[in-house]
């Protein structure tokens, strides 16, 4: 279908994303995330076609970022660059939070000519969704009484819940993948706890894959060891959405049963559930003993599991023995970047190029959230682009 078809489609789905926060996947109706499903893959080839998407001609895109970053941080710049804002990182060491400030506080000042606000906050256990709750609440007070002449759009770069730029730059993968979102349906994926020499990797990757994914009628397979759940009500989230769906969801405490028949396989360390919560209260109090004490008891735990790696074993019992490798990056490499972790090096050879693929999609997917955002009726909007035709570089 071309460019033009593409976007007269845009105008048969109804959406409710206009001048609304991106925080959660499950709190979207399915046809919001159809519609940033497809306004990612429109801008996607725009770009490929050297045609400029830039709807901006000023303003900020300030990025809030409480836990490291590579991929998400240059995506959110890729994006904001992409609609043609400009990007400002907040570093907090150098803000008056130290002396402070408050987040309502904070929230108001960086916003004055600013569109949007991205943020990763996954170290805290409860408080990273809640942290980007706040910041909207003082957004709307601030437009609310004339603070601030437009309220920014926030778009949930991480939190201790979900990763939706993530789970939806994977689901486009997907779709890529299998030639639409109608082949995905009845797709075996599986959702695998792999051994990691680290102990504190967040719940958010796994969690917002099971909600998101259970949503179109895949049969998926949640795998960990006995005592490495996820957020409960997040997994019966996951389990009722496939249910609805037509799809499946199973718990496994076996890697090598559970990937039998797989067509995708997606295997990823994360911290236990109740180690989140301790390590939150020791993080809150700042007890370093504690923490330390911590992972070396969670790091002896993993070790007991480091035939949870994703190996050529493994992937032979998987679909034609091919099944489709997955990971958000950076992956823990046996004998690469780790001396054990959760996938094998030649396995992950094999598959590092889609890998890279899959990374290629958040920018659209950020600059797609982005955009329904701000604009109520983004066909229209992607028709002027198209029309237009402006060359993004020579003539």
């Amino acid at each position: 279908m071309n460019l033009k078809n593409k976007i007269e489609k845009l105008q048969q789905i109804k959406s409710n994303l206009y001048k609304k926060d991106f925080l959660l996947t499950w709190e979207k109706s399915e046809s919001d995330l159809l519609m940033i499903l497809e306004v990612a893959d429109i801008l996607k080839q725009l770009r490929e076609q050297n045609i400029s998407s830039k709807v901006f001609d000023s303003g900020l895109a300030v990025s809030i970022f409480r836990d490291k970053s590579t991929r998400t941080r240059f995506s959110f710049a890729s994006a904001s660059n992409l609609l043609g804002l400009e990007v400002q990182d907040m570093d907090e060491e150098k803000s008056q939070i130290a002396h402070g400030e408050t987040v309502r506080e904070t929230a108001n000042m960086i916003s004055f000519l600013t569109d949007f606000i991205g943020i990763r906050d996954d170290m805290f256990l409860g408080e990273g969704n809640k942290y980007m709750r706040e910041v909207a609440d003082a957004l709307d007070e601030g437009y609310k009484n004339n603070v601030l002449s437009s309220r920014p759009g926030i778009v949930n770069l991480q939190c201790d819940m979900d990763h939706p730029t993530q789970s939806m730059a994977d689901l486009l993968h997907l779709i890529k993948y299998f030639g639409s979102l109608e082949n995905l349906k009845s797709k075996k994926i599986v959702m695998s706890w792999a051994y990691s020499p680290s102990y504190g990797k967040p719940l958010s990757v796994p969690q917002g894959i099971i909600a998101l994914i259970s949503r179109f009628g895949m049969n998926i397979e949640l795998a960990y060891p006995k005592g490495y759940d996820l957020i409960p009500k997040i997994v019966d989230i996951a389990r009722n959405n496939a249910k609805n769906s037509g799809g499946s969801f199973n718990i496994s405490h076996s890697m090598k049963e559970s990937v039998k028949d797989a067509d995708i396989v997606y295997p990823k360390s994360w911290a236990p559930f109740h180690i989140m919560l301790t390590r939150t209260d020791l993080l809150k109090t700042g007890d370093e003993t504690g923490l330390n004490n911590l992972e070396k008891s969670c790091l002896a735990e993993n070790a007991k599991f480091k035939d949870w790696e994703y190996n050529e074993e493994k992937m032979n019992l998987t679909k034609n023995k091919n099944a489709l490798y997955m990971h958000c990056l950076p992956a823990d490499i046996s004998g690469v970047s780790c001396k054990s972790g959760e996938v094998n090096a030649d396995v992950f050879e094999k598959y590092r190029i889609k890998t890279y693929h899959e990374a290629g999609f958040k920018p659209y997917i950020i600059a797609a959230m982005m955009f329904t955002n701000k604009f109520k009726y983004p066909s229209k909007i992607l028709r002027n682009i198209l029309d237009r035709n402006l060359k993004r570089a020579g003539v």
